[in-house]
């Protein structure tokens, strides 16, 4: 009884010092954000921060996977609510690429997860959307709607693609004019992949 107590407390001290960082981060950015004002905020002490993320870049990975994961999760219901699967793919990546106009995706996610924990492409979160495209990917190849190429390629180009779009919308001074055509572009470049019909 001890032992699962004790593993309760650690995974509430850890989902208050998730929520705590993740309206700092917000608001301040990754740098300003003080550990002490943090762990106040979440009414934990430094140890129990360092007991759990090792350290604050461990916290930031850590809220950095808990938002990019949101993220995917809500493009693929949006994915999912498409008939067609082509489409519901092209749907996922256009949602993922919308959300680098929400202020906590931006500054969190696109802005100081690059640049504090390196490689987007090589985060947890974004490994697992990977394995989802691809699998999506090789259904539509094995039946001719893509034309017979790599999905493992097709799929790191596709998510590659809406990842680096998100991260250019982060970056620029105006956001929102560059959304529609980065989306735009997206869907150009992905519709590259489809088969001929008279290749079907």
């Amino acid at each position: 009884m001890a032992a699962k107590k004790r593993a309760e407390t650690m995974a509430e001290n850890r989902e208050k010092l998730i929520n705590a960082a993740r309206k700092a981060f917000a608001e301040k950015g990754f740098a300003a954000a003080s550990m002490d004002d943090l762990t106040a905020a979440a009414g934990l002490t430094r140890g129990a921060l360092y007991h759990n993320f090792g350290d604050k870049r461990g916290l930031l990975a850590a809220v950095v996977n808990q938002i990019d994961g949101e993220m995917a999760a809500r493009a693929q219901a949006i994915g999912a609510q498409k008939d067609d699967p082509w489409e519901g793919l092209l749907a996922e990546g256009e949602a993922y690429i919308e959300m680098a106009l929400e202020p906590e995706v931006q500054r969190i996610v696109l802005l100081d997860g690059p640049a504090f924990l390196g490689d987007p492409s090589q985060w947890p979160s974004q490994n697992q959307c990977l394995v989802a495209t691809r699998e999506l990917v090789e259904k539509l190849v094995a039946s001719a709607f893509l034309k017979p190429v790599d999905p493992e390629a097709a799929a790191r180009l596709l998510t590659g693609a809406a990842l680096n779009a998100a991260l250019w919308i982060a970056a620029s001074e105006n956001p929102a004019d560059i959304l529609p055509k980065a989306i735009d572009a997206f869907r150009v470049l992905s519709t590259g992949l489809l088969a001929t019909p008279a290749t079907r």
